[in-house]
């Protein structure tokens, strides 16, 4: 199957995961061997990854000759808080560049504040950085993104950690029509046919955490997930047979019928 290219770089998953909510990290390295992703997104505010040396790193469980770091922003709700952290991931992963922009607008909803996400992605485009940005399902941000110079455009299938899977597939659609980097679900996805039907859609890829580290078996609903992104891609790429709404098609020939 054809490969995800993120900055320049190939990817044979299609997949990329989260670190967080999982009840150590070893149950978060048995998940993410279960799911077939290379891509691990962390939380540099919330997991260690050698800010703290006397504690367990995420780096021992998730060695990063094996998996690409995606440093994020959670927790942060200003542009400032959000490129502050990045430059400490950089410091902290040794100059790596490729990061997740995500600036949210409140506590509650977790719903991305696109005005502060286009104020940091600038600075932080101009800082070198490689940005893959959370935002709204809004067309015209997205736009607004991409051309600033952000790698990956990630729109909402809902909100975060909410498991209410792709709400609004219609501008998702428009999204995946008029950018040319590649879109990203991230963040509402619930169970594996929600995955699929975003690969369907057309998405590059599929983000999430919640839903996996959620699930009464994590490590199960990795293995699924990855399964589900794969089986969307192939959908997608083989193009579906179109809707015919009151109109019956017999799957066998009508013709030529044997004993007529």
């Amino acid at each position: 199957m054809d490969q995800l290219v993120i900055a320049g770089k190939t990817y044979s998953s299609r997949l990329l995961v989260g670190t967080g909510k999982y009840k150590d990290f070893d149950e978060t390295r048995h998940a993410v061997e279960a799911s077939g992703a290379e891509i691990v997104t962390v939380a540099i505010r919330r997991t260690n990854i050698g800010q703290d040396a006397s504690q367990p790193s995420l780096l021992e469980a998730l060695p990063p000759s094996k998996y690409t770091y995606l440093p994020n922003t959670a927790g942060c709700y200003s542009a400032e808080e959000a490129i502050r952290t990045l430059r400490l991931a950089r410091e902290l992963l040794d100059g790596h560049n490729l990061v997740k922009l995500e600036v949210l607008g409140d506590p509650q909803s977790l719903y991305p504040n696109v005005v502060e996400t286009i104020k940091a992605a600038e600075v932080l485009v101009k800082d070198g950085f490689q940005v893959m940005v959370y935002t709204s399902d809004d067309p015209i941000i997205a736009k607004q993104l991409e051309d600033i110079g952000c790698v990956a455009v990630m729109p909402l299938a809902s909100l975060i950690g909410s498991g209410m899977g792709i709400l609004n597939p219609w501008n998702l659609q428009i999204i995946i029509d008029r950018i040319k980097v590649p879109v990203v679900v991230d963040a509402g996805v619930g169970t594996a046919s929600d995955a699929a039907i975003a690969m369907e859609l057309g998405c590059d890829a599929v983000l999430m955490n919640t839903a996996i580290a959620g699930a009464q078996n994590p490590v199960l609903m990795a293995e699924a997930m990855g399964q589900a992104v794969v089986a969307g891609r192939k959908a997608f790429l083989a193009g579906r047979m179109p809707k015919k709404i009151y109109t019956a098609s017999p799957s066998s020939p009508t013709s030529g019928l044997i004993g007529s």
